[in-house]
This record gives structure tokens, C-alpha cells and sequence, in this order.
């Protein structure tokens, strides 16, 4: 770290924060309505959205990889190895994500609308998108080689995330819903693509302020090792580190994922209540930012993975409370939705630090850093949890035979509510099953590793 760089504060805390703000415009925006969008407005079977989700990973698992290589082997420049990336692609992500909801096309042919559903959801998801979150995200372990720093980046990260979230779960709902002559919540196509634009403006402008108030600090060299897919995942599953923090954060993003997606269907279809929707976006921001200035002090004292799986499994009893109670009340209902919230914001506020935990412990054990390939291969697992929620959503709500025609019937909207609870109840208990048995990095051998990497910086 040189010495004339200013020391790591809140400015850089606040940059890292809009990153993720910036981020959630587009992404957090998909995960509420670019399934209920296509299905409602579009015509589209969910099993075919699915579908296409799956599809999309497939192309993200070269995607997510192959822009980590690029990032390790390109050179830094005077702002660093990985910010000049976000000013880079912040325009063009934030238009391939306007570009997903066109109502404009909604009496075009299947055939045109299917297409267009895959070319601009992999522009956007497998090459703008990753562009864009590969840098940013492998960009904390230059920001500072302290762990306790990079639990303070994690979390102003998920708090920025919770921005986003509000304001696309909270404001979002209030925006494009309205009532037809039935009494119904609807979505507006016309209205869903003025939201969907004034979120791409808001998402370049927060990408802007990540650009200018972050630093990179420490200075991590371009990458000489040769550019390879298969030497990447001969890395990746030689971590016993690694493949626990993929697998367990692809059951955890499967529940999160799942719940998001099918919030657009449980509260306007089963409790018919779409400000009950509102509210949990807001509960889960404030739920967010008091967690923000807890989590840290209890990472610090008994160790991230320690404290992620006290509150994955807080999370889980309350989705399987309210499946085997089969609630009608929406108000008891979203009390425990505030437990899952309190539970699940211990992982989203440690996760992001545990992968440059298991990049510091890669490089202790096997001698080289790949903060781009592995934060590429980490990435990738979370788009995989991501598309087998939309994936599994989709055909879930094909096969209780959700449909515009019949998705106010109770055989439907009772088949909803079992997805909206059961499938993340799950999902979450595998999480913290994995953390338990595979995921080696506690307290102790996380500061271990942190302490030799500075020896060995010092020593260079």
C-alpha cells in the first residue's frame, strides 16, 4: 500500500455502497418483474421464461469466467485494475436492462417475442451485466487488504443493495400495479417500461458516484498465468473453501431469488394485497440497515460463518412455520417474514467478504490470486441459484396451471403459497447445512490467513 494514498474511510465505503446500488437497478429490477412481466403483459408460459433462464446461465458460465481472466490480465491504469471498468460499461448495461421490458412488442407473434426475451436478457445478464459486476466485485480486495475493512465493504455493499431493493420492491409496486374493473391488481406493461427507465437513469448515475468516491489501494499486478477455462475450474474445485461458499451461496440465492420472484405472485394473487408487498420491501431496508451496524461487531467476536448460520437457520424455521400453518392472515404472515429478513441479512452483509476470504486463503494455499477468475466462478454460482429459482418458479407455476385466465383461481393461488414458502424454507436449510459440514474458513483461520498475506507483502 503506498503511502501517499489516503487511508481507506467512509468515502470509500459510500463508493462501494452506489456500486451495488447501481448494480440493483437492473438486477434486483429482473428479479421482481421481468418473469411476472413476460408471463402477464407478454403472453409467455412461466416454464418458457424459465427456460430461458436456464438457458442464460449456460452462456454465463463462460461469460462469468472468461471476464474474470480478462480482468486478472489487464493491466492496471492510474485509477486502478478494476474501477476503470464501472465507468466503462455503465451506459451499456443500464440500456440492455431498459431493453427488457418492451410493452411496445406485446402484439408481436411468439416467435418474435421469444426471441426478443433471449437476446436482450443474455446482453444484458451474460455480457453487459457481467461487465460490469466482475470488476466491481473482485474490486474489494484492492480497496484494502484489512478483513475487518472488507466486512465494512460487504456490508455498506448490501446496504446499497437494499436501496435498490426498496425501491424497486416498495416504489416499484405502487408504480406499475393497477386495478382493473374486477377489483384486480394488474401490471402495466406501458407503466413497467417508464419504471424500467428511470431505473437505468438512476443506475448510471449511482455507478458514476462508485467511480469517483472509491480508491484502490492495494496494488494487484496483471496476471501472467495463462489464459484457461479448465486451469480456472481445476482451481475452483481444489478449494474445499471455495466449493462450500459456491454451493451454499447457490441454495441461499435459490431461496432469496425464489421469494423475491414469487412475491409478485403471492401478494397480488393469494393475499391480494399489494401494499402488503411494499411493506416487506420496506421492513427488509430497515431490517438492513440496523443489521448494517450489528453483523460487523458480531463477525468480528465469533466469525462470519459462524454468525451466517445462526441466521440461515433462524430463516428457515420461520418459511416452514408458515407453510405447515397455511396462512390467510397477511398480517401474521409477514411477521414472519420479518424473522426470514432478520435471518437472511447475516449472509447477505458476510458474503461478499467470505469470497475474498477464500481468495486470501487460495493464495496462502496454492500460491497465486485470481480475484477476478474466482470472483467470476463465484458470481457464476449465484446466477446459477438465480436461474434455477426463476427456472424452478416457472415451472412450478406452470404445473399448478398459473395463467393470465386463471390466476385469481384458489386451486392456483393456494398452489402459490405453497411455492412462496416451502421452496425457500428448503433451499435455506441446505445453505446452512453446507456451511456446516463443508465450508472451512472459520474465525480463527481467517485472520490466520489475513496475517500472512500482509507478512508477505511486507517482506516483498
Amino acid at each position: 500500500m503506498e503511502k501517499n494514498i489516503k487511508p481507506f474511510g467512509m468515502k470509500d465505503k459510500l463508493g462501494y455502497m452506489f456500486g451495488d446500488l447501481g448494480n440493483c437497478f437492473s438486477f434486483a429490477l429482473a428479479s421482481v418483474f421481468f418473469m411476472k412481466f413476460y408471463t402477464d403483459v407478454m403472453g409467455v408460459s412461466p416454464a418458457a421464461v424459465g427456460l430461458m433462464m436456464l438457458v442464460a446461465k449456460v452462456v454465463d458460465a463462460f461469460t462469468d469466467i472468461g471476464m474474470g481472466q480478462i480482468v486478472d490480465r489487464t493491466p492496471p491504469t492510474k485509477d486502478g485494475k478494476f474501477l476503470p471498468w464501472i465507468k466503462r460499461i455503465a451506459g451499456p448495461v443500464a440500456l440492455a436492462s431498459f431493453m427488457l421490458y418492451p410493452s411496445y412488442f406485446k402484439y408481436m407473434s411468439m416467435g418474435f417475442k421469444l426471441a426478443w426475451m433471449y437476446g436482450t436478457y443474455i446482453l444484458w445478464g451474460s455480457i453487459t451485466y457481467t461487465a460490469i459486476n466482475i470488476p466491481y466485485g473482485s474490486m474489494a480486495s484492492a480497496i484494502s487488504e484489512n478483513p475487518d475493512h472488507r466486512t465494512h465493504l460487504s456490508t455498506w455493499r448490501t446496504i446499497g443493495s437494499q436501496l435498490g431493493n426498496f425501491i424497486i420492491a416498495v416504489v416499484g409496486p405502487m408504480f406499475v400495479y393497477y386495478q382493473d374493473q374486477a377489483g384486480h391488481e394488474v401490471l402495466s406493461g406501458t407503466k413497467m417500461a417508464y419504471f424500467a427507465l428511470a431505473c437505468s437513469i438512476l443506475g448510471i448515475i449511482a455507478y458514476i458516484f462508485c467511480f469517483k468516491l472509491t480508491t484502490e489501494r492495494v496494488k494487484i499486478p496483471k496476471s501472467n498465468e495463462k489464459f484457461s477455462f479448465i486451469g480456472t475450474f481445476k482451481v475452483m474445485f481444489s478449494s474445499r473453501a471455495l466449493i462450500g461458499l459456491i454451493l451454499a451461496s447457490l441454495f441461499y440465492l435459490l431461496a432469496v431469488m425464489a421469494v423475491g420472484g414469487m412475491n409478485s405472485y403471492l401478494y397480488p394473487n393469494y393475499f391480494r394485497n399489494v401494499k402488503a408487498m411494499s411493506f416487506v420491501g420496506t421492513t427488509q431496508m430497515v431490517i438492513t440497515l440496523i443489521m448494517a451496524t450489528i453483523v460487523p461487531k458480531l463477525s468480528a467476536k465469533f466469525g462470519k460463518k459462524e454468525v451466517t448460520v445462526f441466521g440461515l437457520l433462524l430463516s428457515a424455521a420461520s418459511f416452514f412455520a408458515a407453510y405447515f400453518l397455511q396462512l390467510e392472515d397477511v398480517k401474521v404472515f409477514v411477521f414472519l417474514v420479518i424473522l426470514y429478513q432478520i435471518g437472511i441479512t447475516f449472509q447477505g452483509i458476510t458474503s461478499w467478504a467470505m469470497i475474498i476470504d477464500v481468495i486470501d486463503d487460495l493464495e496462502v494455499s496454492k500460491s497465486r490470486r485470481d480475484d477476478g477468475a474466482i470472483y467470476g466462478a463465484f458470481s457464476f454460482s449465484r446466477k446459477l441459484g438465480q436461474a434455477a429459482a426463476s427456472g424452478l418458479t416457472g415451472f412450478l407455476l406452470t404445473m399448478i396451471n398459473y395463467s393470465p385466465e386463471t390466476k385469481f383461481d384458489p386451486q392456483v393461488t393456494a398452489g402459490i403459497y405453497n411455492i412462496s414458502t416451502l421452496l425457500p424454507a428448503v433451499t435455506i436449510l441446505l445453505a446452512a447445512i453446507v456451511y456446516l459440514v463443508i465450508y472451512p474458513l472459520n474465525r480463527d483461520k481467517v485472520y490466520e490467513n489475513a496475517e500472512f498475506l500482509h507478512n508477505k507483502r511486507l517482506n516483498k
